[in-house]
């Protein structure tokens, strides 16, 4: 079929090159000048060579304008045309599309070059930075951007339901809106709740020329979650601490206060003191330590772990850690656990530090002589791959109206009893938000007199996708 088009500009060309000798020559037959043999001869000559001049014709104007064609959308250079090898009359035109080829080949290059530069600048840019289209679409991110959000891999890759969370925020909305309208930067202040709470500040910055791929509108990030973390960490430390450890401190300044008072020369109730004195220093020390890595986890929380644990060989060295505990109490542990659980992206010393902190619990608030039954399986969740990790224990169980506040801090069931076992409320506080950082899911199950069950479902390799991630109980309890 594409012979055919080329075929009637042939024909029409031919038309009108050899129409006006054919006309002479038929005017010539008329009036008897010319022999009609002769003149026959002389219109099969004239219409030979307009057949052919036509065929010429039409090929060389359909190569300029294919190396015209070639020279506007095609990205690698093109071969240009031999100008000696054109119609005489088309040769001067052959050399002009030439030098035009040339030329945009010349500005395809340092257009390539501007966006090859455009693109380096933007990914290496320390602010996290999002460009979009001019329909609100996002183009790509900076490396900055896809550590914020967890993205993997270069290119722009995003990291999925975050991004889309952050641009349908209404504030942002809004103010993307106001500068695509405006022509004018907006600033606005957001809190992302999930999958773990994020204090930014984000700036949109309209494009007028738009960039080299289109992106109209860049947004600038400023993630203030550390910061704010450190504010609320001096403000927890001084209201929480302050009165956790006055208790203990009341303690060995009363203490010490006797020894150096009435009991100064009694060497029984010196030693006993000093053992109560020693109690609550340890105390006050294990703390005071909790305080600081339940802190050193917060300020890093928003920010997703990198690496792989292999899980079954960190609960059998957690079980190991605690035999003294467990001797002490009695506790036999029973153990189900799959080798091939592994759970990534992930930090090993905070699982491992989750695994000690439910494993301790279950063992002192379980009954003394019983046993706690650890079990390790893969188990997708939503479509995404991972693990479950579970600790049961067969204590007395914790009352339903409690369960809400179990990851709360220095929030204890029974307080007497905690403190007698050691425990400084802080443990599974520390555990919600290692898990929160893993994007993962905390759940806690309980009943009276039945025992506990605490479930950690932690992603497994290939889900990098960020959920909403809160402590549930057995109940399905909403986030407070």
């Amino acid at each position: 079929m594409a012979g055919h088009p080329r075929a009637l500009r042939v024909l029409r060309t031919a038309v009108l090159i050899g129409a006006a000798p054919a006309l002479t020559f038929l005017a010539l037959m008329l009036a008897g000048e010319l022999a009609p043999r002769a003149g026959a001869w002389a219109l099969l000559a004239c219409t030979i060579a307009a057949g052919g001049t036509a065929w010429l014709w039409v090929g060389d104007v359909a190569r300029l304008s294919d190396t015209l064609r070639l020279a506007t959308e095609a990205e690698a250079p093109i071969d240009p045309l031999a100008a000696d090898s054109l119609l005489p009359g088309l040769a001067d035109i052959g050399a002009g599309v030439n030098r035009l080829a040339r030329s945009l080949a010349a500005r395809r290059a340092e257009l390539g070059l501007l966006r090859r530069a455009d693109e380096a600048i933007v990914e290496r840019l320390p602010d996290p930075l999002l460009v979009l289209a001019p329909d609100g679409t996002p183009l790509r991110a900076n490396a900055a951007a896809r550590s914020l959000f967890g993205g993997r891999g270069e290119g722009g890759g995003l990291g999925g339901g975050e991004v889309a969370a952050l641009l349908r925020h209404p504030l942002l909305a809004e103010a993307v809106d106001r500068a695509l309208t405006g022509g004018r930067s907006e600033v606005v202040d957001l809190v992302m709740p999930v999958p773990v709470p994020r204090d930014l500040a984000a700036r949109a910055i309209p494009m007028d020329p738009p960039l080299a791929d289109g992106g109209r509108l860049v947004i600038v990030l400023n993630d203030r979650t550390r910061e704010r973390a450190v504010e609320r960490m001096r403000h927890d430390f001084v209201a929480n601490a302050s009165h956790e450890l006055r208790t203990p401190l009341a303690s060995l300044i009363g203490f010490i206060e006797t020894l150096r008072g009435p009991a100064e020369g009694d060497a029984e109730a010196r030693r006993r003191f000093l053992g109560i004195m020693a109690e609550q220093a340890a105390r006050m020390q294990r703390l005071i330590d909790d305080l600081l890595g339940l802190s050193r986890i917060e300020l890093t929380e928003h920010q997703p772990p990198t690496g792989e644990a292999a899980l079954a060989d960190l609960v059998r060295a957690e079980v190991a850690a605690l035999e003294p505990l467990l001797a002490a109490r009695q506790v036999r542990v029973e153990t189900a656990l799959d080798e091939a659980a592994r759970a990534t992206p992930a930090d090993s010393d905070q699982l491992a530090q989750v695994v000690r902190n439910l494993l301790a619990n279950a063992i002192r608030h379980g009954r003394e002589g019983g046993r706690v039954r650890l079990s390790l399986a893969v188990a997708p969740r939503a479509g995404r791959p991972g693990v479950m990790l579970g600790v049961e224990d067969d204590g007395p169980g914790i009352p339903k109206a409690d369960l809400p506040r179990l990851t709360e801090r220095f929030y204890r069931v029974d307080k007497g009893r905690a403190r007698q076992t050691g425990g400084t409320g802080l443990g599974l506080a520390i555990v919600k938000h290692i898990v929160n950082r893993h994007r993962g899911v905390l759940s806690i199950d309980s009943k009276l007199g039945e025992g506990t069950q605490a479930q950690v479902w932690l992603p497994g390799d290939g889900a990098a996708t960020a959920t909403l991630i809160l402590p549930q109980s057995g109940a399905k309890i909403s986030p407070r």
